[in-house]
């Protein structure tokens, strides 16, 4: 099977601040982010993409990054197939 990455930016939610983050996902589900820089943050384009999708939490984040470990299907932990994997974080 191949599976499907792709990326977004979204918001992260943590107890002190919430902010905006290029997120990873594998078949849509979030497995890890990069932080941006405050420039990009503050893009109106950008802001809009992820004011228009599904708010995370850090937890979330860490929920589903499990779920796909003991699946043994996280990209950053087993070697997969991938329809596009030029979408995989570059470290």
């Amino acid at each position: 099977m191949k599976y499907t990455l792709s990326i977004g930016y979204r918001w992260i939610d943590t107890p002190n601040e919430s902010f905006i983050v290029k997120m990873y996902f594998i078949q849509e589900i979030p497995y890890t982010f990069d932080e941006i820089p405050q420039i990009i943050q503050d893009d109106p384009t950008i802001i809009e993409e992820a004011s228009e999708n599904k708010r995370y939490t850090d937890e979330d984040i860490y929920k589903s990054s499990i779920y796909l470990n003991i699946e043994e299907v996280h990209p950053l932990m087993f070697v997969l197939e991938y329809n596009n994997p030029e979408f995989l974080p570059m470290d």
